[in-house]
């Protein structure tokens, strides 16, 4: 992985070198208790400082194979995050949230169209 100031020292325009690194929203807020009404993820790295009991994510429909995205829950409960339709995160069940526990982040792998591979911060 490459920082935006390394693409921008070689030449790389600074819109261009942030659209090859991902974008980071800060301060975000949970929502919805499904996988069809939970906050749609749309850059790399989202931040979320408000998580009310049984809310979450949902990973973009614009994922492909070897994407990746971050979520880091800084809310007071567990943060569920829900892969696109049909898909399952690690070895859980179609279309089930993946439970991201307060104070902790987690990065989200497409590892083909049905499923995606997740790691958790200690």
């Amino acid at each position: 992985m490459t920082f935006k100031s390394n693409l921008m020292g070689s030449g790389t325009p600074s819109g261009q070198a942030g659209s090859i690194i991902g974008g980071t929203l800060v301060g975000q807020t949970a929502t919805g208790s499904t996988q069809a009404d939970a906050f749609a993820l749309s850059v790399t790295n989202t931040q979320f400082t408000t998580v009310a009991s049984g809310t979450g994510a949902i990973v973009p429909s614009f994922m492909q194979i070897g994407d990746y995205l971050r979520v880091f829950n800084n809310g007071a409960n567990a943060l569920l995050v829900y892969p696109i339709t049909g898909a399952a995160i690690n070895n859980g069940a179609a279309n089930a949230g993946f439970s991201v526990a307060a104070n902790k982040s987690a990065q989200f792998f497409m590892l083909s169209p049905t499923l995606f591979g997740a790691t958790l911060s200690a």
